[in-house]
């Protein structure tokens, strides 16, 4: 084993968790309603994409958008089983998401998951962008049987 393999690896656990932590600080910020600091976590020219609409492109699109779809409602996402493909300063990944809200006064459930691209900007890892797959969205009292097929 050469002198540099374990630099090699040392930098690679970095990275895995700095972007883990970048994911886990997306969750906590929506979470406490700091919108601000949320989209500070995409790259200048960021993109998140909910799948409800064409994609937020660009920090000031994505600060007026997180503004009204955060107003009222509560979101306390989890995100977990996070897998992550590093390519130097760039990386993608696939991050679980477990999700408890309140919209418009009704408990609601959700679980899907986010596709992302990664890239590494003055030394930190932010998202170029977010895909945001879910796989139901429900009323709590309703259940995510039926929105599934059974």
């Amino acid at each position: 084993m050469s002198d540099a393999a374990p630099d090699s690896m040392l930098r690679e656990l970095a990275d895995r968790e700095a972007i883990r932590d970048l994911a886990r600080r997306y969750a906590h910020y929506v979470w406490q309603k700091k919108i601000a600091a949320a989209v500070d976590l995409f790259t200048e020219d960021g993109e998140m994409d909910t799948g409800e609409a064409p994609p937020l492109r660009g920090r000031a699109a994505l600060l007026e958008a997180y503004q009204r779809m955060l107003g009222d409602a509560r979101f306390q996402p989890f995100v977990h089983n996070h897998v992550i493909d590093l390519a130097g300063d760039e990386a993608s990944g696939i991050c679980y998401l477990d999700l408890r809200a309140v919209q418009e006064g009704r408990s609601m459930i959700g679980s899907g998951y986010y596709e992302d691209r990664y890239r590494r900007v003055a030394g930190e890892w932010k998202f170029q962008s977010r895909k945001l797959q879910m796989d139901y969205l429900v009323p709590l009292d309703e259940g995510w049987a039926a929105a599934k097929g059974g």
